[in-house]
């Protein structure tokens, strides 16, 4: 919308440029060399508001620069530099310097920049993880999820107690730990339990692709023989995954993803461990805000569906195992929260009756 005082300023320029462009006129008229036309253009311009001085130093510095182009918000470091910074620096205080990341700049962007905590989806969801459900997301956190397996393969209970550690790098690469303590008698002759350290697992975690509203990784599993085979452990394996996260709607969060668990060494045997397709969807809607702490913010409920199909051929049968556990996760106070879960298998053969699972995060 043009105003009155828009007006009277454009009108007040035209006025100052004529009387630039009169003064350059009355020079071309007593110059008795200059032709009459070019004092009619002279003086054509001079009506038209155009300040003669002004378009000769335009002529004579040439066009203006082109505009810097735009600095981005997340400054570029050394790899190093911004794995301090990923690790140990304030990830949370900067929100503007997150980046979309995509899968044409997989090479090229993100390596030597700092992880900086995503923002909610389009929907307005958290970025969080959930029992029983692929991530499909970068942390920086601590969990330690305790686990209880009623009837397991038919024997006495199984327990597990695991610590979990996702390390960021840089905005592309992060490192997920896992550290377990196994305690049941799996493989006992007598089926009594025995505790023992459980296989190690590193996972460095690739970031193919993220924006507001879906985040896509790759991850590859490491897992070392570091447990007893009594405990259904002490073998090594590799496990791909693509794991996905969207949010597009208020609270609701769908992610998942799918890949293959293949043992390569260790007891393979002994700990009866096959080769298997496994996928994962997840779908949970947020209750309430981050705020309503204690006890009640970022409530979510969901409902996991897991699926384990054995493809090789080292037994007689290759079984399908199909899975369904409800589970939420609340934020309890400060940067602390409270996970629940429980998995029951729907299909026969079933490795245990039903398995509970709790969790205590600490995000950091």
């Amino acid at each position: 919308m043009t105003t009155l005082g828009d007006t009277s300023i454009r009108n007040a320029g035209r006025a100052d440029k004529a009387v630039g462009a009169g003064k350059t006129c009355r020079v071309i008229a007593n110059d008795r060399a200059a032709s009459s036309k070019a004092l009619t253009l002279c003086l054509t311009l001079m009506a038209g508001g155009v300040d003669l001085a002004s378009a000769d130093s335009l002529e004579a510095t040439g066009p203006s620069p082109a505009p810097a182009p735009r600095q981005t918000s997340t400054p570029h470091t050394s790899f190093t530099e911004a794995m301090g910074k990923s690790i140990w620096g304030d990830v949370y205080a900067h929100p503007e310097d997150w980046q979309e990341l995509s899968y044409g700049d997989f090479f090229s962007k993100g390596w030597d920049q700092s992880w900086v905590s995503p923002p909610a989806g389009a929907g307005g969801a958290p970025r969080q993880g959930w029992l029983l459900a692929f991530e499909g997301v970068f942390y920086r956190l601590g969990l330690g999820v305790f686990g209880w397996q009623h009837n397991l393969a038919g024997a006495e209970d199984g327990y597990t107690g695991t610590l979990v550690n996702f390390t960021p790098i840089n905005q592309r690469l992060n490192i997920q730990t896992d550290i377990p303590m196994v305690s049941n008698g799996l493989n006992s002759s007598d089926h009594e339990r025995q505790t023992n350290f459980g296989d190690f697992r590193i996972q460095p975690r690739f970031m193919l692709s993220e924006s507001e509203s879906l985040t896509q990784t790759l991850n590859v599993s490491f897992r070392t023989p570091t447990g007893n085979p009594v405990n259904g452990a002490g073998w090594a394996s590799v496990a791909p995954q693509y794991q996905f996260w969207a949010n597009w709607w208020e609270g609701l969060v769908v992610r998942g993803g799918t890949g293959f668990t293949i043992p390569y060494a260790g007891d393979i045997q002994e700990s009866r461990t096959r080769t298997t397709f496994d996928a994962n969807l997840a779908i949970g809607y947020y209750l309430t805000p981050h705020n309503y702490a204690p006890f009640l913010g970022d409530l979510v409920g969901y409902v996991a569906t897991n699926l384990t199909q054995v493809i090789d051929n080292r037994g007689p049968r290759s079984p399908t195992i199909l899975s369904l556990g409800p589970g939420f996760r609340t934020h309890v106070i400060d940067n602390w929260y409270l996970l629940g879960a429980v998995e029951v298998p729907v299909t026969n053969p079933q490795p245990y009756d039903y398995q509970v699972l709790g969790g205590i995060m600490k995000v950091y």
